[in-house]
């Protein structure tokens, strides 16, 4: 089976003025969707728009400040998306099937291969996941922040060939869309002069979020796109390769799927603090991080947690700890601090 694509939409695109489903968007991109299917291309869908289509339903007209307000505007919204994304889906001939994930499935490593797995069984059939944060149940802690985030992190574990943002605004310009003198950038590695626009006011995103995430899907060696998600023919020419939007490109040789998710997904929990030596014996010899090595410990950690390894204040790796802060601290010989295999280099 190919390596799938992972079309992310942004809550303007799936929700219009007063709640109302933009079925007209939905349904040309379902179009394409069904067609990429067809030719035996999986399809991962990330959709925003659950709390926007909600809102309505609590009488709101923008996100709530209260938790509680927006995971009820969730709750009531998801029900309304997953049925939008199943009518348009549906009326290709293509199954939609619902996922919904937290930052605690991505951080856990049990979880994140049982959420892989579940998408590679959905692609088997023929399937199209459509996959939103669980925003009911997430809180500050395992929430992922955004839906940009969440689409680089589904791209990963589902080690997607490319993904595809889409949004209002025709890819990354120089100044904000609109304004004199506003230039679209083609090239993703030319964005750093452009001018990051805010999220709407029912969305969490924007255009640095979006960059954010390109930035984290190439580094696991996935290209990436932003692109305008209205017009009549989107998917199909960025799938060709044609000049849409801004184009992130991979970026060289793909990690093994562990590793991916020790960079990508693990939350780092404390910080190692090392000497030179080990420093150069961790990223210029390969070898494990050894106690002894460690100047100090920061944070509190225990073994299996998530932890960066930092050389005068410049963090250069990220592993698995061997062993709590108290047990690591006093530089103990002939004790592992972190596996060679259980680490990651920045």
């Amino acid at each position: 089976m190919r390596r799938p694509i992972v079309v992310k939409f942004g809550t303007s695109l799936i929700a219009g003025p007063g709640g109302r489903v933009r079925r007209t968007v939905l349904r040309r991109r379902a179009r394409e969707i069904a067609e990429l299917v067809g030719a035996g291309t999986p399809v991962c869908v990330v959709s925003s728009g659950a709390i926007a289509l909600g809102l309505p339903r609590l009488g709101l007209d923008r996100r709530p400040r209260s938790m509680p307000q927006m995971q009820a505007a969730s709750a009531l919204g998801q029900a309304r998306l997953q049925a939008a994304w199943d009518d348009a889906l549906g009326r290709e001939g293509v199954t939609a099937a619902q996922v919904l994930l937290t930052g605690r499935e991505i951080a856990d490593r049990g979880a994140y291969v049982n959420a892989r797995n579940a998408l590679h069984a959905l692609h088997a059939l023929g399937a199209v996941p459509v996959v939103n944060e669980n925003d009911a149940t997430a809180t500050d802690e395992i929430s992922l922040g955004d839906n940009d985030a969440l689409a680089a992190q589904v791209a990963i574990l589902a080690r997607a060939r490319l993904l595809v943002l889409l949004t209002e605004a025709e890819g990354v310009f120089t100044r904000a869309p609109g304004e004199p003198g506003a230039e679209p950038i083609g090239d993703g590695a030319a964005v750093d002069s452009a001018v990051f626009g805010k999220g709407t006011a029912l969305g969490t995103g924007g255009m640095e979020s979006k960059i954010a995430a390109a930035h984290m899907a190439v580094a696991a060696g996935i290209t990436t796109v932003i692109a305008g998600g209205t017009g009549e023919s989107v998917l199909g020419p960025i799938v060709a390769g044609e000049p849409r939007g801004t184009r992130f490109a991979a970026e060289e040789g793909t990690q093994p799927a562990f590793k991916l998710w020790l960079r990508f997904g693990t939350p780092v929990v404390g910080r190692l603090i090392v000497d030179e030596g080990a420093r150069r014996a961790v990223r210029e010899e390969g070898r494990s991080l050894l106690a002894v090595g460690v100047l100090s410990c920061e944070g509190r950690f225990e073994a299996g947690d998530g932890v960066e390894l930092v050389c005068d204040g410049v963090a250069f790796a990220k592993g698995l700890s061997a062993g709590s802060a108290a047990e690591l601290a006093g530089r103990p010989r002939g004790v592992e601090a972190v596996h060679r295999d259980r680490l990651v280099l920045y």
